[in-house]
């Protein structure tokens, strides 16, 4: 899996770079130890710069690091629905175009890619014809990377355990290509045990009638929902299980990153959303 050292080419996530320029703050050390130091995932979006280029310098970094990247791409047209989040492609074909050239950038290169986290679990907030246009796109992203990358496992975001029911997310999966690549993945920016995770993960499976691998975020499921069901920078939060092959999913990945602020909510007040908060981060490694 992708790590982060001082040293390595993805020094350059966001906790990675709050800790190299607060070397002299309290909170370096154990933000550097507990989330800057381990492996997890880049995303990228409209502040991504030219795509392709900036892909293929991650994943060829990666690839002469011998370390395997993961990539989030992240930028559908009506992302987030609005939210806190809001953003992507102003246009179907300027999507088209970005994925494409995301693909192109992979090319050949080992990698793991997360498709547009939200995408199908935000379909009903769309009206009607723009639904149709987001599962197209959703199977034209999966396409470009089956086609462009074929050293790439691929995964479309499945939403998470207490979200869609599995039989709809499994509808879902399938109109937006999921049999065409490697698999789906749950939980991104969420909080979810990966035990629920899984047992969801079964159950879209069986509504698929094959068994897709899938993968879970675990990157802040340290101590699940708790009592309450907030998404937005909520209180008593734990980072989870670190990157890692098996545990009743394909695979637990860090995702999201622990610290990156979900918008102007919860602890997060004040923080715009995908910005690195080291106050968040810290309530991740405590827990509290």
């Amino acid at each position: 899996m992708y790590a982060a050292p001082a040293n390595s080419p993805n020094a350059h996530n966001d906790p990675a770079v709050w800790v190299r320029d607060h070397p002299g703050d309290r909170l370096a050390g154990p933000i550097r130890t507990s989330i800057a130091s381990k492996p997890g995932a880049r995303w990228f979006g409209n502040w991504s710069g030219d795509i392709r280029t900036s892909v293929a310098g991650f994943t060829y970094a990666a690839d002469v690091a011998d370390r395997l990247p993961v990539l989030v791409a992240y930028s559908i047209p009506g992302r987030d629905c609005g939210g806190e989040s809001t953003g992507g492609a102003g246009s179907p074909q300027a999507y088209r175009d970005w994925i494409s050239a995301f693909a192109d950038g992979i090319g050949g290169k080992p990698a793991l890619v997360i498709i547009e986290p939200d995408a199908l679990a935000q379909l009903d907030c769309l009206p009607g014809d723009a639904r149709q246009t987001r599962l197209d796109l959703l199977n034209y992203a999966a396409a470009q990377f089956a086609a462009k990358a074929p050293n790439t496992w691929t995964y479309l975001d499945g939403g998470n355990a207490t979200w869609i029911p599995a039989a709809t997310m499994a509808t879902r999966l399938k109109s937006a290509g999921v049999r065409s690549i490697h698999g789906f993945v749950l939980n991104v920016s969420n909080f979810d045990t990966t035990a629920d995770s899984t047992t969801y993960g079964k159950a879209v499976d069986a509504a698929l009638e094959y068994a897709a691998p899938f993968v879970v975020d675990t990157s802040r499921n340290g101590k699940g929902h708790g009592t309450d069901t907030e998404w937005c920078n909520p209180p008593k939060r734990k980072l989870g299980t670190e990157s890692q092959l098996g545990g009743g999913p394909e695979m637990q990945l860090w995702v999201k990153v622990p610290g990156d602020s979900d918008g102007d909510c919860g602890y997060g007040t004040g923080t715009q959303a995908g910005t690195f908060s080291p106050a968040l981060a810290t309530h991740l490694i405590q827990g509290d």
